[in-house]
């Protein structure tokens, strides 16, 4: 525990929507060079409190001081002008800019560009976040798109540096390599607002945590001395079991994959390079891979968003490779992207209008061109109920649910169309540990009834979890399958970066 004067304190934060309150009195105080957690499940209240204090939400009631002295920081330019920092769980960085000129956008006066160049890699080599300030983004892994986003943090001197989910893109080496940079910012006095789902993880970085529910403080600890089960359960109030996982003897292959080579249609996407695998009924392959390597391409072209070949992928036997997703969906595949707003759900369309978008081919929610509303609405309620999505009802735009409640709805819809073959990419990104630990059970359940499920997930634990065998994509190469059972955190940590001497499938 870190001891002296408190550089923050914030006391009866308060915030209220039409409807909801989002924080009702909260309080607690960070030290300098403090490394404190901030932990609740979706809906809790963390980023309400975390925009309150970066300044981007403005509170009903309550006051904060930074070292010593009010703070109400009216817009980001304050905080960060006060020595607040943020590093948001979703990066805004231009591809088509090199790495100093995004990092210029995010100063109030930046140096000239030479001068800056020269900061970046003084400041980066220091902290162990190597940079190359010249090279473009678009060609950056997410692990150096981060560093970006840490560099441009660090270069304001921040005395608080607020971060949202930092881990989820790295890979295991990589999550080293950010804990020595955060302890040795930790040690030089910065204060670090630590939010994450991942709970060892807190466990091994954090010196405090506060947990919130339902937007209250309801505990603080210091997590070393409490275990992770126990953190999970202070955030849900509620005794959590892990999935059971079903040792059942798998069936014939349900989706083969054979020779897969697409071009990416996403700018700087990474192309699919000759990949072959097979999923047998009943079995769960999980697929790694730091974002950016080939999953989103991987998914669009066994939905059929993206065709290929026709005998690359198919179907229980049925060469599917030329055919579209209503075609793949008759057959039984159904497949939830990892970008639930604007892909997987439709934002300004209710939730009723996005069960029909997928769910109309084997729900049979349309009759000779007309859709049938009652069965829609029953279909999207099963959804919501099965799932325990929180809304206020079906009939609200999805964009109006918080980012947790839209992926239970989105892999709620897809699990829930009886599928021969489930494809799923990030099932869980952004769900806290109850609603996390739902989803994987209820994948693990489909794959127990027969069906054959590819999970593509940057959350290592989770596919050790939940997986009978893994693989990796690195470059949109991807290695042979191997039985989870036995792997090790640092052999998949070389999987997932593309280590020489491990084994990839089918590479030309």
């Amino acid at each position: 525990m870190k001891t002296g004067t408190d550089l923050l304190r914030v006391e009866g934060l308060t915030k209220a929507y039409p409807g909801v309150v989002a924080n009702s009195d909260v309080s607690f105080t960070i030290k300098p060079g403090e490394v404190h957690a901030l932990l609740g499940e979706n809906g809790a209240g963390k980023s309400t409190l975390v925009k309150m204090i970066y300044g981007l939400v403005k509170p009903d009631k309550g006051r904060m001081t930074l070292r010593g002295a009010d703070y109400a920081p009216s817009e980001p330019r304050a905080a960060r002008a006060s020595g607040v920092a943020m590093v948001f769980q979703h990066f805004s960085l231009f591809e088509a800019l090199n790495v100093a000129e995004n990092v210029a956008l995010g100063m109030e006066n930046p140096p000239k560009m030479r001068e800056l160049a020269g900061r970046i890699r003084q400041v980066s080599q220091a902290y162990g976040l190597p940079l190359d300030p010249d090279r473009m983004v678009g060609d950056l892994s997410a692990g150096e798109r981060q560093r970006v986003e840490i560099i441009r943090c660090l270069l304001q001197d921040p005395k608080l540096l607020i971060m949202d989910e930092p881990t989820s893109v790295l890979t295991p080496q990589e999550v080293d390599i950010l804990f020595r940079t955060l302890r040795q910012l930790s040690a030089e006095g910065t204060a670090i607002l630590y939010i994450s789902h991942k709970l060892e993880e807190i466990r091994a970085l954090c010196d405090e945590a506060t947990i919130l529910r339902r937007g209250k403080v309801v505990a603080t600890c210091t997590p070393r001395e409490r275990s992770a089960r126990e953190m999970a359960e202070l955030m849900v109030g509620a005794v959590l079991t892990p999935p059971a996982k079903n040792a059942k003897p798998k069936g014939a292959v349900a989706l083969e994959v054979t020779g897969l080579s697409v071009n990416s249609p996403i700018p700087f996407g990474t192309s699919l390079k000759n990949i072959s695998f097979a999923v047998r009924k009943g079995e769960v392959l999980g697929i790694a891979g730091v974002a950016g390597n080939g999953q989103d391409e991987l998914l669009l072209a066994l939905s059929g968003e993206l065709k290929s070949a026709r005998d690359a992928v198919k179907i229980s036997g049925a060469a599917v490779g030329e055919q579209g997703p209503n075609e793949r969906r008759v057959l039984g595949l159904v497949s939830a992207p990892e970008e639930r707003l604007g892909h997987a759900a439709a934002p300004d369309m209710s939730l009723v209008e996005n069960a029909l978008l997928s769910g109309s081919v084997r729900k049979g929610l349309t009759t000779r061109g007309f859709i049938d509303w009652g069965a829609t609405r029953t279909f999207a309620e099963e959804i919501v109920k099965e799932f325990d999505v929180r809304t206020p009802g079906t009939w609200v735009a999805a964009r109006a649910l918080s980012g947790g409640n839209l992926q239970k709805f989105v892999v709620g819809r897809e699990l829930s169309q009886a599928p021969s073959v489930i494809v799923i990419n990030q099932p869980t990104w952004g769900v806290d540990a109850a609603a996390a630990a739902s989803i994987r059970q209820a994948i693990i359940d489909r794959a127990a009834d027969g069906a054959a499920v590819v999970v593509i997930s940057q959350d290592l634990d989770e596919l050790l979890e939940i997986a009978d065998n893994f693989a990796a994509l690195n470059g949109g190469a991807m290695t042979v399958p191997r039985p989870t059972q036995g792997l090790t955190i640092d052999e998949i940590g070389l999987m997932m970066g593309g280590a020489h001497g491990m084994e990839v499938a089918h590479v030309a």
